[in-house]
Parts: C-alpha cells; structure tokens; sequence
C-alpha cells in the first residue's frame, strides 16, 4: 500500500483539529483538498477511515493510519533535528499521565527533557488504567499506565511502583471511626473519590474484606483538590506517598490503616521506535522515578 506522506499529515491534522475544516486552516489549503486527500487515502486502503462524528474521529483503520502518521511525523522531526535544521524546536510529542503522577513527581522529569532535547510535549491526563488506549488509537507516543503489557508496536518498562495510604483528617476520624474500622463505621464514614473510574478506595475496602460495603461518596476530579477535600475533612481517600507524607508529618492528616498501603505498578509505554527524542525522554522519566517511586519487586517483573 502506497500513501503519500501529505495523506498521512491530512490525517493526523483532521483529528488534531477536530474537522476537515479545522485541518484546511492549519495546513494552509483549501476544504475540498482535505476532503480529496481523505476519499484517496480511503480508496487506497480500501476502507473508511474516519467517522464524520463532531469532533471527527477515526476507525479502527484510521487509527492504526494515525499511529504510523505520527512516527513517520517523529522519524522526520528527528531527521531534521540530526541534520541540525531545527527540527526539535517544532516537534510536539503527545503523552498520557495519570493526574495523581502529573501532580507531584512527573512535571519536573518532563521540564528536564524539555530541556534536554528541545522537544515541545502536549499532556493529556487520563487514568491509568485506561491509558493504553490513547497509544493504541495512535493519539499519543508514550504513556505512563499500570498496564505491563505492551501495546502492539510498543514496548513497555516497569520504572516503579506508587504507594497510596488511606488517610483522613484527625476530626474526621474521632467523628466517624471512634471505635476503629467496624464493619459499620466503614459502610457509614464518606469516602472520597476521583471519578467513577477510581477504585482505590474499594480496593481498600476489600483488603480489609469489608468490599461488599457502600459508603456515601464525593467526586472530586483533581489530584490536588483531591487531597484538600480529605484534608477538609470531606471524607478519607487513598492519597500517594508522595502527596500524603508532609501532611502525615504535620498531622494535618491521620493514616487509617499503615499496614495497609496499596501499591500501583507503574509502566512507561511508549513507541518501538528508534528515535533520539522518545530516548532521551525515556530515560529522564526512568530516572526520576527510580528517585521518586518506591523499588518494584520482582512480583511486578
């Protein structure tokens, strides 16, 4: 199957953008060329391969056009950037995070490659459990996931391992855990939670073999009002160590169970691609995690 890069380019700018529309304005042509391009590409494989949804989407074989747009768009970035013609500077590399990872030891890895390599990153936040669906559609180059396995055309890394700690607000716990954690108290006390995606407090709760337990909930969706809530006294939530230990030190918060962490593997996935960008931001990731993250065990290997 032959494509002609400019197909693969139309492609990814329709869904950057949005619209056949969006992807005119930002490759400087007109509409009817856009639409040209995608009936060609669409003929050549014999397929259709974008859903003309608002914003417009693509199918299964659009994504797998999508993913081999974006690294042929790397390939040449990288190219450029070896024949030193300043190919980093306008190179945009689009990665997946978890907000609780965003939000304390992620940001400062990312400013280091930055730096580094001169490369401009586009985050976008989601859990990690659903990550790997961003690279599998092509929509990102990298991801940080508790998933192990790889994505096709991926490879995948364990670089360490999360620790959340159930935790509260002293008042909190003298109001609603007098007695310890009943049975009762536990099916009573609000928890706090991210999104309806967010299940570490019911895995908490099944450690402790109280999972058939249904207590009140609040949805708070940010990593750092997450803490201020529990914090609050909003309710008790599972906070990472990172996040929860100053407050833990301050007694600003209480741990409702230290025997009882619960850790979150983390994977760096990420395009099998030889490229001198996704390397060198691999390897500061790995690096700060390994300073950050606590030791995987071989349980995770």
């Amino acid at each position: 199957m032959d494509l002609p890069i400019e197909h693969l380019r139309t492609l990814a700018a329709i869904i950057d953008e949005g619209s056949l529309e969006g992807a005119a304005r930002a490759l400087h042509v007109s509409p009817s060329a856009i639409s040209q391009r995608v009936r060609s590409m669409e003929e050549r494989v014999g397929t259709v391969v974008l859903l003309r949804t608002r914003p417009v989407t693509a199918t299964a074989a659009g994504a797998t056009l999508l993913r081999a747009a974006r690294q042929v768009s790397r390939v040449i970035d990288d190219a450029a950037t070896e024949l030193d013609e300043g190919g980093a500077a306008g190179s945009l590399v689009k990665l997946v995070i978890n907000a609780d990872s965003l939000a304390t030891w992620f940001v400062p890895a990312l400013a280091k490659a930055a730096a580094a390599t001169g490369a401009r990153f586009e985050v976008l936040r989601a859990d990690e459990t659903v990550s790997t669906e961003k690279l599998r559609s092509g929509e990102v180059m990298a991801a940080l996931t508790s998933t192990a396995e790889a994505v096709p055309g991926c490879v995948s890394e364990l670089i360490g391992v999360d620790k959340y700690h159930a935790v509260a607000s002293p008042g909190f716990v003298a109001a609603h855990f007098p007695d310890g954690l009943t049975a009762a108290a536990l099916g009573r006390a609000p928890m706090v939670e991210f999104d309806r995606h967010d299940m570490f407090q019911q895995r908490f709760l099944v450690n402790l073999g109280h999972g058939t337990r249904t207590p009140p909930r609040h949805y708070v969706p940010s990593s750092a009002e997450f803490a201020t809530a529990v914090e609050l006294g909003m309710g008790w939530g599972m906070l990472p160590r990172l996040q929860c230990a100053p407050l833990l030190a301050s007694g600003a918060l209480v741990e409702l169970a230290p025997a009882e962490p619960l850790d979150l593997p983390l994977y760096w996935q990420r395009w099998n691609l030889r490229s001198p960008v996704l390397d060198e931001l691999s390897a500061i990731i790995a690096e700060e995690a390994k300073r950050a993250l606590s030791f995987a065990g071989p349980e995770y290997s």
